[in-house]
């Protein structure tokens, strides 16, 4: 069986009918995450020596776009398992790698800071050493999956090398993490994204991930590329959802006075192909990017930050246009259009936001330093 044919009962049958509580509750989707790692899909990036399934970015990026034709929160909280998890790959003990390619590790991202912001490469958070132990202090902004992921790929400034920052493995349930609330917000409502403040949170100097100052050079490398497509994964995926929802909408719906349906009106149809259209170029970008990156092309790194951008802007356009097209019947909860557009708004301010990805799109046209 295919890791396709493995994925789609669990959406259809498991993630897909509890998509509306998920987002009314702001519950974090552990029926699904529990589904995903008993089936070996959590453990779809792990390495087959470890016990997983050894496969890469490309069918990650398959895996999160299903998923987020039925719930982008919990599209979201596998693209940052995903993204942590290939880092542990890199950089991990053994015992996290096994515990992850079994499905009994969930893992997210711990990046970015109230005080850099969306600048998630640039922590202001320390790290001291203390004996055999590492106290971590830190005020992060959001984190997806917090308190509900076993692990975090925290990072902070360097201990005592030089660099921009440093990576650690840090648990997830320790004491000295807090979080002031829940998450409540617009959309994704099921992510349990943030914030976590570290008030001297000690770790093994064992925990540290790659060598000290060199967080930045796997954030580049590694992490920016994963997340990127993966995010985009999510906004083409969320598109396709919220076109397929519109086309059903419409071709069902009848004026019984005139014996025709919506579909049978050309504006209709006219931003119904728009949106086709749009979510295509969508997926042809993303598609190109997974080449690139597969291939290590000049133009990767242009692609990596393309993509994010663009898919983020493109899923406002279309699930605008899904929700123009159904009118008010858009606006009820069972229909999941207004769902997925609210939870479209999210990938455009997620660091790096497209106005930053703008501004180093036009830094790497014009032969300037992104740094």
């Amino acid at each position: 069986m295919t890791f396709v044919e493995t994925l789609t009962p669990i959406v259809t049958g498991i993630i897909e009918p509890r998509a509306v509580q998920t987002d009314r509750e702001g519950r974090f989707p552990r029926e699904a995450i529990s589904a995903l790692g008993e089936a070996g899909l959590l453990g779809l990036v792990s390495a087959t020596e470890v016990g997983g399934l050894g496969l890469g970015l490309r069918e990650a990026a398959e895996v999160v776009s299903r998923i987020a034709q039925a719930c982008p929160s919990t599209a979201m909280v596998v693209c940052m398992h995903y993204c942590g998890a290939v880092v542990l790959e890199s950089f991990g003990k053994l015992p996290v790698r096994q515990a992850i390619a079994q499905g009994k590790h969930l893992t997210t991202l711990a990046f970015s800071e109230a005080d850099s912001r969306s600048h998630f490469w640039a922590p202001t958070g320390t790290a001291r050493a203390n004996g055999a132990q590492v106290i971590l202090d830190a005020r992060k902004s959001w984190v997806t999956s917090a308190f509900e992921a076993d692990s975090y790929v925290w990072s902070s400034k360097p201990l005592a090398a030089e660099g921009a920052s440093t990576l650690w493995l840090v648990g997830a349930k320790l004491a000295a993490l807090s979080q002031q609330s829940g998450y409540d917000g617009l959309g994704l409502r099921g992510n349990a994204s943030t914030p976590i403040t570290a008030t001297g949170v000690a770790v093994s100097a064992d925990d540290q991930l790659g060598e000290d100052g060199k967080g930045f050079d796997a954030m580049m490398g590694v992490v920016l590329p994963w997340f990127s497509t993966l995010s985009a994964a999510c906004s083409t995926g969320l598109m396709e959802g919220a076109l397929s929802r519109a086309i059903t909408h419409v071709s069902g719906t009848r004026h019984l006075h005139l014996d025709s349906s919506l579909a049978d009106l050309p504006t209709i149809r006219a931003y119904l192909a728009r949106a086709r259209i749009k979510t295509d170029m969508a997926q042809a970008l993303l598609k190109d990017t997974l080449d690139a990156i597969a291939t290590s092309r000049p133009d990767t790194m242009l692609r990596v930050l393309e993509v994010k951008a663009a898919t983020a802007e493109t899923a406002l356009e279309v699930t605008d246009i899904a929700m123009r097209v159904c009118g008010g019947a858009a606006f009820r909860k069972e229909a999941g259009i207004e769902r997925l557009f609210r939870d479209a708004r999210a990938a455009s301010v997620m660091g790096p936001t497209s106005d930053v990805a703008y501004d180093f799109i036009g830094k790497a046209i014009t032969g300037l330093p992104l740094f």
